[in-house]
């Protein structure tokens, strides 16, 4: 009987070739092989293949969000508790937001001796082939944009962390979304997310003009929303018609399932808090309005939806941007537009600087508006509180990793 290395080695090259029933047998091999020495080899290997992702970029919220996409549920808490091991071990400084990831996830560890026995509720085999998975996953995951100080690294010389989640501003935001999100009236909705829009940008001028004095001033960080299917494109659009209005930018990674966003910690606050409320504002007003299509309409959801979304997006960006420029204006008639405008225009530029340093190889992809009906269901859905507004620009969605 060949060694537990081996037999894992074996089971790895079998599940990512094409072969299903030599990728089978490799996994018999591997239940019959010595169970503590197969769980110790499998705990070493994901361990040391969770902690190349950090300097590569990754974040322990990142590697459980991919995890959840690719993996199956059992799989994904797998490598949940392998993310607290691998914790245990790390070498050298751990920066708090790492382990307020990992609190966040809720990922525990219970002990190296028969881990896997535990997590496999009596069905060793599917926790070995899971298992293998995810090892399979995590070594087989590209570098990406390093956002953080990653784990054992040298520390951030400056300040990079976003504001205090319990700030009484950011309260009062989420308490404005929480009631656009609840009520069925969409010109309150609008109203209520035009005022927690209008509350962010008149925060992250203050930010702004509070940064510019400090001795260490904040420097551009980013964060990853997903974007999971369905409709992914046009989620990810949002993200950046969401980020366009907060004077961030966005960049998409359709292929690992997330959108690079960037920009300074309060607006990087806003975008995040605006992005969760609008989705879900979004998707109910697609369900309705697919109750409000024409009779012989209902077989075409996927395009009226996809369309639907798309034209929200566009429409609710507009919006959002009105409300950001409305309040700069405001600020620089009460504070000096010779103050505040070269701030801005300063925090725009360091903004576009980081996306070209992190994303050289950006390419761009055209919206395909594929049911007109959709389209403009979706539109109106943005546009009931009567407001003025224009023709939507027609942004394309950036790709990069």
């Amino acid at each position: 009987m060949p060694d537990a290395e081996q037999l894992l080695a074996d089971a790895l090259a079998a599940a990512r070739g094409t072969d299903v029933r030599a990728a089978e047998r490799a996994l018999d091999r591997l239940v019959v092989g010595d169970g503590p020495a197969v769980d110790a080899v499998l705990l070493a290997r994901l361990a040391r293949g969770v902690g190349r992702l950090w300097p590569r970029g990754w974040q322990p919220v990142d590697l459980d969000r991919i995890a959840a996409r690719r993996l199956a549920p059992r799989g994904a808490e797998l490598l949940r508790g392998v993310l607290a091991a691998q914790r245990r071990e790390q070498p050298g400084p751990v920066p708090q937001w790492f382990d307020d990831q990992l609190a966040e996830l809720d990922a525990g560890w219970d002990g190296d001796a028969g881990w896997l026995d535990r997590r496999a509720g009596g069905d060793r085999i599917t926790a070995l082939r899971d298992a293998v998975d995810a090892v399979g996953l995590v070594e087989a995951l590209p570098p990406v944009a390093v956002l953080r100080p990653p784990p054992g690294g040298p520390a951030a010389t400056s300040r990079t962390a976003t504001p205090a989640t319990g700030s009484r501003m950011l309260d009062r935001v989420r308490a404005l979304l929480a009631k656009a999100e609840s009520t069925t009236f969409p010109a309150e909705a609008e109203a209520l997310t035009g005022k927690a829009q209008e509350l962010m940008a008149r925060h992250s001028i203050d930010a702004a003009l509070l940064d510019a004095t400090a001795e260490r001033p904040d420097q551009p960080s980013g964060v990853r929303l997903g974007t999971d299917a369905p409709y992914a494109a046009a989620k990810a659009l949002l993200i950046q018609e969401v980020a366009a209005a907060n004077r961030c930018e966005s960049v998409w990674s359709d292929d690992l399932g997330f959108a690079t966003v960037l920009g300074f910690p309060a607006d990087l606050a806003a975008v995040e808090l605006l992005h969760t409320s609008l989705l879900v504002q979004a998707t109910a007003a697609m369900l309705r309005g697919r109750g409000e299509r024409r009779a012989g309409r209902g077989r075409r959801t996927k395009g009226y939806d996809e369309s639907f979304l798309n034209a929200f997006a566009l429409r609710i960006g507009e919006r959002l941007r009105a409300v950001t420029a409305a309040a700069g204006r405001e600020a620089a008639a009460e504070r000096g537009g010779d103050r505040l405008l070269p701030v801005l225009a300063a925090r725009s530029d360091a903004v576009r600087e980081r996306v070209d340093q992190l994303f050289p190889g950006v390419t761009r992809h055209r919206l395909q508006v594929r049911d007109a009906e959709g389209w403009t269901s979706g539109t109106s859905a943005a546009d009931r509180a009567s407001l003025e507004v224009g023709t939507p620009a027609r942004r394309p969605v950036r790709r990069g990793r």
